[in-house]
């Protein structure tokens, strides 16, 4: 029998995983230390991302053409997921060798760094071409660290978990993703209403020259908070077994690679449809929001919305997403994982196919496209902080479910707003193919999930004698 057929066996027999290990951290710190540090890590991901859309287009990519400019800062806004799959290597590496939480400090203090950094960038119209050479490297920089972040809060959370109750735990990292854009864009709203413009596309001078500033360097206020709970931290029972038992492995990722390609496969599959709804919902959304019913030449048409108008529609939209991820994980709990993810993942595709006649019926449609997205997105974000770490035992769970998680980013995120720009343009203004690709992401997620075995019963204790994912 082979070490995967045992572990498999192993994970679903009741003598296998014995009396439940007694948490090393007690549930109030396991909640906030893997809140914490997401939500930083996704408002400093956030902050960029709206600055992608109202600033970076003006002071970095001045072209003369507002949908090339556009398109450059996407173009840079998706370099940073390229940069994640090899910050999910080296600190996949580290957490799997020497241990979550000096991994998590490490990499929240890259981001919080980063983000503080551009910050104080000069601008195109200051340094010329070193200005956007500058930007790019700080954005790989974010995208690097926020590599190696989600893993590791998602490992804290589940590896501290109650019996039958790892994907509730895992909803708290995910979490971090619409408190961060809440955060992230309500303070970018407090500013603009400080600094008014006369042009409801355009932000104000005052915005442009300094206020943009103000949420990059706010990051290092809430960078000191995060590293405050994570340095109380201490190593989860399923980490230290694997050590004392001598089962840590030298290189995690070649072990990965050889003996776990299949879950890396499907864990990237599992992520597609969740990422490119993500930045669909987040990014694109605010370009199209806010672009005018009768654009110029050069531009595209769009809602019309004015900026404070339409974060204000995200932000009630994004309350949805807060919701629905806590509401998922006792799904995940009661009826698995997959058969959860199957259906919403159905959702999904159908979603894609309404966005014209959503977009069309006014406020109360977009509204209701804002809600409806927003909520199936919490509904598949929420189980992956269970799903993935339960696809790898614990002596590589850390560099497994980071490089699916991450290698998604790519096909996912990094494209997503870029082509969604590039089929708006294509559809003469209409968004009917950008729901389109949606819903044709979501269909190759959807395959993924029906060819894959639940994993809600897996012996999460496994310290590495075979595969801890039955598939």
């Amino acid at each position: 029998m082979s070490s995967s057929t045992t572990a498999a066996a192993s994970a679903t027999s009741p003598s296998a995983t014995g009396p439940a290990p007694t948490p090393a951290n007690p549930r109030g710190r396991v909640i906030l230390a893997s809140l914490i540090g997401t939500t930083i890590e996704f408002y400093d991901f956030y902050v960029y991302a709206t600055a992608a859309v109202l600033v970076f287009p003006h002071l970095f990519f001045p072209t003369g053409d507002a949908t090339t400019a556009l398109l450059s800062s996407f173009a840079i806004f998706g370099a940073a997921m390229v940069a994640r799959p090899l910050g999910a290597v080296v600190f996949g590496h580290l957490g799997d060798k020497h241990g979550r939480k000096a991994t998590l400090v490490g990499a929240l203090l890259t981001m919080g760094i980063a983000t503080f950094l551009i910050g104080v960038l000069p601008t195109y119209a200051a340094v010329g071409w070193v200005a956007p050479l500058l930007l790019v490297i700080l954005r790989l920089a974010q995208g690097f660290a926020l590599g190696g972040e989600w893993s590791g809060a998602a490992l804290v959370a589940t590896e501290n978990a109650p019996a039958g109750k790892r994907a509730w735990y895992g909803t708290f990292p995910q979490l971090g993703a619409p408190i961060g854009f809440i955060i992230a864009n309500g303070l970018f709203l407090i500013i603009a209403a400080a600094l008014p413009s006369d042009d409801p596309s355009m932000p104000s001078q005052a915005f442009l020259d300094w206020g943009w500033r103000i949420p990059f360097l706010f990051s290092v206020v809430m960078v000191a908070v995060g590293l405050w709970v994570r340095l109380r931290l201490v190593e989860s029972s399923a980490f230290s077994k694997a050590s004392k038992q001598g089962r840590l492995k030298r290189l995690p990722l070649a072990s990965v690679f050889t003996d776990y390609w299949k879950q890396l496969i499907l864990g990237t599959f599992f992520m597609l449809a969740t990422y490119v709804l993500f930045y669909l919902m987040t990014t694109f959304s605010l370009s199209y929001g806010r672009a005018p019913v009768e654009a110029a030449e050069g531009a595209l048409p769009g809602l019309g919305y004015s900026y404070q108008t339409f974060v204000l529609m995200l932000i009630g939209g994004v309350l949805f997403f807060g919701v629905f991820t806590l509401l998922s994980g006792p799904w995940a709990d009661r009826w698995g994982r997959r058969r959860t993810l199957i259906w919403v993942t159905a959702g999904i595709i159908v979603f894609g196919l309404v966005w014209v006649p959503l977009l069309s019926a006014g406020f109360a449609g977009v509204m209701a496209w804002l809600v409806i997205g927003f909520a199936l997105m919490g509904m598949t974000f929420g189980p992956m902080g269970a799903l993935l770490p339960e696809l790898f035992p614990t002596n590589v769970r850390y560099t497994g479910s980071g490089i699916s998680y991450n290698v998604s980013s790519i096909l996912g995120a990094a494209v997503a707003p870029f082509i969604a720009v590039a089929l708006w343009q294509a559809g003469g203004g209409s968004p009917f193919w950008v729901g389109i690709y949606l819903s044709s992401m979501a269909v190759l997620t959807l395959i993924a999930l029906l060819v894959s075995k639940e994993t809600k019963d897996v012996d999460y204790e496994d310290a590495g004698l075979g595969s801890s994912a039955t598939l």
